[in-house]
């Protein structure tokens, strides 16, 4: 039987990510099918929406590698969704038949490349620094939309600043990928950009701010921003990548390819191979002389009080109205890009007064009664609630639990030691939890109850009894048990309390 001739791309997954990615390649002209291997009604009605876009679906199509090439042309090249391991089974199958198997990053960065961008990566830390930067560049008056892990797909953001920008100047999708070549090495200003002949200053964006997980950087290896910034680096996802090694090694990929390196000091990750990297931007939420006993000649530091770079003092580190010493590294990453992007002192303190904080990440949701309660629904892993509860004032009673992860929860046990005087336990990891507890020889009181609509009661009756100034929401679990994602989770805990 004659081999069938491969055309087209099929995305895997109707997430946010998968059609995203679908609509950019359906907006570039490129012949694009979605697959997805659940159904169902509300599904149904999403894929006939997009079939009136012009993007066929295909519901209730498992990820089979024989499966897909039975398609009608079977698919040149597959984009995969972060959800899916990009080691799976099916994909490694049609590797070996010659398809192209790549994230759904890999179409916004070559049709994207015509903006700068500024890549944030780590294990935490990065949804924060994503946050911080896009409010210092935006109000420092450039245009720099969020996307990519958090917010708005890149792709999406693509298709909609970009591509349409550059078609409204008479750039065909065919010549994105060569003008996006010819200029994703300008200068770091991120300053306008010229469309041709006679169209003039393009109407794009100045900067893509985009945050970037591991599983998104290991599918696109040939991301490389103008800026990238290494917030922290930590035990995480290692059931998906096996090893710490590995995870580390996806990360650094990203900041090796970047322009411009800023990475955090204070991390002891990090700090331990300061020495290997030829160039970097550092930052240190301590003394400068610190960082150079270390090895480490800072970027940017505190001093008395004060952000410094080798000029002087630049602006008060307390211009950001976020607590712990984690949110003064997140600043200064933040501080380091924003000075790259052209901005001043005195306009990155202006907003950092004006930052409204991150949803989900030590959101002070009400002060109700005398308890001030706190959302922390992105703290996913041991060492993101680790840093939740040194960055508050105990007492505290605090809510846990979801699905449990790999990792060391010993740092995280010494701080509920410290600060809490109860914990409250929810979800598929709350008999696991317990057992950590008692072995980690916690001694303060430990309930368990099945999720969060039980969970909030239970700790506004405990921190009454306890005199406690603060409730925290910081699960230490990934969502998926009870919730979609981490937000589902941190929107129902805070629509439970300002129901109290």
């Amino acid at each position: 039987m004659a081999t069938r001739e491969r055309q087209g791309t099929v995305v895997l997954g109707l997430g946010r990510s998968g059609i995203g990615a679908a609509r950019l390649l359906r907006a570039l002209g490129e012949p694009v099918c979605l697959a997805e291997s659940r159904s169902g009604n509300a599904l149904a009605e999403q894929a006939a929406a997009l079939e009136a876009e012009g993007i066929p679906v295909k519901l209730g199509l498992p990820l089979d590698a024989d499966r897909l090439d039975a398609l009608t042309p079977p698919p040149a090249t597959v984009v995969v969704s972060p959800g899916i391991r990009f080691d799976h089974p099916a994909l490694e199958a049609l590797r070996a038949r010659g398809v192209a198997v790549q994230g759904e990053l890999v179409g916004a960065w070559r049709a994207g490349r015509a903006v700068p961008w500024i890549g944030i990566t780590g294990t935490n830390g990065k949804t924060t620094v994503t946050h911080l930067v896009h409010h210092l560049l935006e109000a420092g008056g450039l245009d720099a939309p969020l996307c990519g892990n958090v917010g708005t797909s890149a792709a999406d953001v693509v298709r909609q600043r970009i591509v349409a920008g550059l078609a409204a100047s008479g750039v065909s999708p065919s010549g994105l990928s060569a003008l996006g070549a010819s200029i994703s090495d300008a200068s770091l200003s991120g300053a306008s950009l010229s469309g041709g002949s006679s169209a003039g200053k393009l109407a794009l964006p100045d900067w893509l701010v985009v945050e970037l997980s591991s599983y998104q950087i290991e599918a696109a290896p040939e991301l490389a921003p103008a800026i990238g910034i290494w917030t922290t680096l930590t035990p995480d996802h290692l059931e998906r990548h096996g090893t710490l090694e590995a995870y580390r090694a996806i990360k650094r990929q990203l900041l090796e390819q970047s322009g411009l390196r800023i990475l955090n000091a204070d991390d002891a990750d990090l700090r331990s191979r300061a020495a290997s990297w030829d160039q970097a931007h550092w930052i240190t939420a301590g003394p400068r002389q610190a960082a150079l006993d270390a090895g480490i000649d800072p970027h940017l530091w505190i001093e008395a009080g004060e952000v410094w770079n080798a000029e002087g003092p630049l602006f008060p580190a307390a211009a950001l109205a976020m607590p712990g010493d984690h949110n003064r590294q997140n600043l200064l990453l933040a501080a380091a890009a924003a000075l790259a992007a052209g901005l001043t002192p005195a306009g990155i303190e202006a907003a950092c007064r004006s930052f409204p904080g991150v949803p989900h990440r030590l959101e002070r949701i009400r002060l109700h009664q005398g308890i001030t309660w706190f959302n922390d629904s992105k703290a996913t892993n041991y060492d993101a609630a680790e840093v939740a509860l040194r960055a508050l004032d105990g007492p505290l009673v605090v809510l846990a639990g979801g699905q449990s992860k790999q990792g060391d929860a010993a740092g995280w046990i010494a701080q509920l030691h410290r600060q809490a005087v109860a914990v409250i336990l929810y979800g598929a990891a709350r008999q696991e939890f317990t057992g950590l507890l008692a072995a980690g020889g916690y001694g303060g009181r430990v309930e368990s109850v099945e999720g969060l609509d039980q969970a909030v009661p239970l700790a506004r009756e405990l921190a009454a009894q306890g005199v406690c100034p603060a409730v925290l929401l910081s699960p230490a679990c990934a969502s998926f048990d009870q919730y979609s994602d981490f937000e589902a989770r941190g929107d129902h805990f805070r629509r439970l309390v300002l129901a109290l």
